[in-house]
């Protein structure tokens, strides 16, 4: 029943690859994040999945299977989210928006600490008062409009 729901199996898709704070599923996925952590809890009691917690913030990653039936049924299902352009769209999109280390938005207060870019003209050091402070494009914008930023 747990790979009966089609947010269940994004929610796969997204951590076949590595371990995924819960802070990105609802910026990636655009669902409520208490739906989100319902379907997590359901993939958890399951057995498919495990957590992790560091600090406030929850990891969550595929748990592999212990007997040969579950390792094929779990590569089956792994193999067929492959084969969606709809949900390879949304890992790929998870790869540009959460992990890009040079970006400066932090999605939810995440726990990734992104870099800052490089200063230019860094040969003459201006006074505090000589200083004019450029906010980036992005700045002070919502979820959507950073993720249209993004995109």
């Amino acid at each position: 029943m747990a790979l009966a729901d089609k947010t269940r199996l994004r929610l796969l898709n997204l951590m076949r690859d590595e371990e995924v704070c819960v802070c990105f599923f609802a910026e990636i996925l655009g669902d409520s994040q208490p739906k989100i952590s319902r379907h997590l809890a359901y993939l958890r009691n399951a057995g498919l999945v495990k957590a992790r917690r560091d600090g406030k913030w929850m990891h969550y990653s595929i748990v592999e299977p212990e007997d040969e039936g579950g390792k094929r049924v779990m590569q089956s299902v792994l193999a067929w989210l492959d084969e969606q352009p709809e949900l390879n769209a949304e890992r790929a999109r998870y790869k540009t928006v959460c992990r890009t280390p040079e970006l400066l938005v932090q999605i939810a207060r995440t726990p990734i600490n992104f870099a800052l870019p490089a200063r230019e003209n860094m040969e003459e050091p201006q006074r505090a008062d000589d200083r004019q402070t450029q906010e980036p494009a992005y700045a002070g914008a919502g979820h959507n409009e950073i993720e249209e930023f993004l995109l």
